[in-house]
């Protein structure tokens, strides 16, 4: 009875909520991103089948609306040369988000890598308006420029890259640009700039010692080059360039000592084994030379100077029709050079093509305006086919040019050019007034080939061999936007 009675009072009167029936629990809606997390791992991982087979399935359950997974297949497809199915499904984020400038970025991307520079710049534009403080959707604009030649716009978007953001890439490629104009000043400028940002990029430092190279400065070129050893030992740029001073400085031995290091590292390199060729030349080596320079032009089949030394070295071994093939092959790629027609008139005169070799002399004259060579060996012609007037107004000619150079440089001219033209003074009676400069001690550092021309007298072919350093400008592609993969 007692626990009937606690039972009664221990009730509790039901709550109105228990009373009310209980809701269905509503229905999942896929979620879109919900796999973002698996598909970003996949790919930074690098484990590119495993991350497609995610998308895929992603893809399924969001019936194509993930943007995320169709923006790393786009990537993917991308990374495995597939670019215009890259293009398509970029196209395809755009729509979902036409608001993204990632979107537009990578979309301007492709259509660069596939060819349609014009076209990636209209999109890299539209890029520009939703975000306009991109220096990549700046410095990518700059480089689509340069590809359809509007250099004054290439500058001007690449100096707002670097105003918005300095970057390596951007310094090159705006230095590029004063290379693709031949101002070299301006391009050394931007390059020291670029070191000073950025004093350990060895890629710099080596471009920026090849342009001291081009233009004579050793000293300031063997500090860069230096430099960049310094940082980066292996840098075969940097080797070759310097291996090229020392063999442009008469240093043969050492300069192949150097040039041992680059063939480890780039075996089938043309102007690698152009300058051993050329040391080998220097050595008076001529079958170890031609067999190195056969070696680079089949490498690079259409480099002028090295069909240029071709045709060097044949004409010093005397082997006239071979280097009359090579000579005007180089000259088809290289037609604006007189000292290219000086030569192949030198080997036409040794084959008795007179009026070949006088059509030829006449094309080195017109082009060249400061070798005296040129008009040298034009008068040995002439004095001895007997037009001694024709003779004589090259003499002169060469005398004018010789007194410019000596006016404008501190030249030592060759003592068998000197040689020469005394001789051919002394038989037309004229150039006792021609003071020369003093002739150098050491011809070793100045090599010099010689042809028997008609009637016993020489004719002079300046072997100014062509040691080839690596081009300094770089060939840079747009910076790549989805380096950085975020989940979205």
């Amino acid at each position: 009875m007692a626990e009937q009675r606690l039972a009664m009072r221990t009730q509790f009167p039901a709550s109105a909520e228990s009373l009310k029936p209980r809701l269905k629990k509503a229905p999942e809606f896929p979620i879109l991103e919900k796999q973002n997390w698996l598909i970003h791992l996949h790919y930074i991982r690098k484990d590119y089948e495993a991350c497609k087979d995610v998308i895929k399935e992603q893809l399924q359950e969001t019936q194509g609306l993930c943007e995320y997974a169709i923006y790393v297949q786009a990537l993917i497809f991308r990374l495995e040369g597939n670019i215009q199915e890259s293009l398509e499904l970029f196209q395809t984020c755009a729509v979902l988000s036409p608001q993204s400038a990632d979107n537009l970025k990578q979309v301007a991307r492709s259509l660069f890598l596939l060819g349609k520079h014009k076209a990636a710049t209209e999109v890299y534009n539209e890029a520009a308006k939703l975000n306009q403080k991109d220096w990549e959707i700046c410095h990518n604009l700059g480089v689509c420029y340069i590809y359809l030649k509007q250099l004054d716009k290439a500058q001007d978007q690449l100096h707002n890259a670097l105003h918005l953001n300095r970057h390596d890439l951007t310094y090159i490629m705006l230095g590029k640009i004063h290379l693709l104009e031949g101002d070299l000043d301006k391009a050394i400028e931007i390059y020291k700039k670029a070191v000073e940002f950025s004093p350990e990029n060895t890629e710099l430092l080596t471009t920026l010692g090849l342009l001291y190279l081009q233009l004579g400065i050793y000293q300031k070129a063997f500090e860069h080059l230096g430099n960049a050893l310094t940082y980066d030992p292996t840098n075969y740029k940097a080797i070759l360039a310097a291996g090229s001073m020392m063999q442009t400085h008469g240093d043969f031995d050492v300069a192949l000592t150097k040039y041992r290091i680059v063939a480890c590292a780039v075996p089938e390199s043309p102007p690698l084994w152009n300058n051993i060729g050329m040391c080998f030349f220097g050595k008076k080596k001529y079958v170890a030379a031609i067999s190195c320079l056969k070696r680079a032009n089949y490498l690079a089949p259409f480099d002028w100077k090295i069909l240029y030394n071709l045709g060097l070295v044949h004409l010093t071994m005397q082997q006239y029709a071979s280097a009359f093939h090579f000579l005007s092959a180089a000259i088809n790629f290289q037609p604006k050079m007189g000292e290219l027609y000086m030569l192949l008139a030198v080997a036409l005169t040794n084959l008795e093509d007179t009026e070949n070799a006088r059509r030829a002399y006449t094309e080195a004259v017109r082009l060249d305006k400061c070798n005296p060579l040129v008009n040298l060996n034009y008068a040995v012609l002439l004095y001895n086919q007997g037009e001694e007037r024709g003779a004589l107004a090259q003499y002169q000619e060469m005398e004018k040019k010789v007194n410019l150079l000596k006016d404008s440089s501190s030249l030592e001219f060759d003592p068998e050019m000197v040689e020469m033209a005394q001789k051919l003074g002394a038989a037309l009676q004229v150039g006792e007034a021609l003071v020369w400069t003093k002739p150098v001690k050491d011809p070793k550092s100045k090599q010099r080939t010689t042809s028997t021309g008609v009637g016993g007298t020489s004719q002079l072919t300046k072997p100014a061999s062509l040691p080839l350093e690596p081009e300094p400008t770089v060939e840079a592609q747009p910076t790549e936007a989805s380096a950085q993969i975020r989940e979205k």
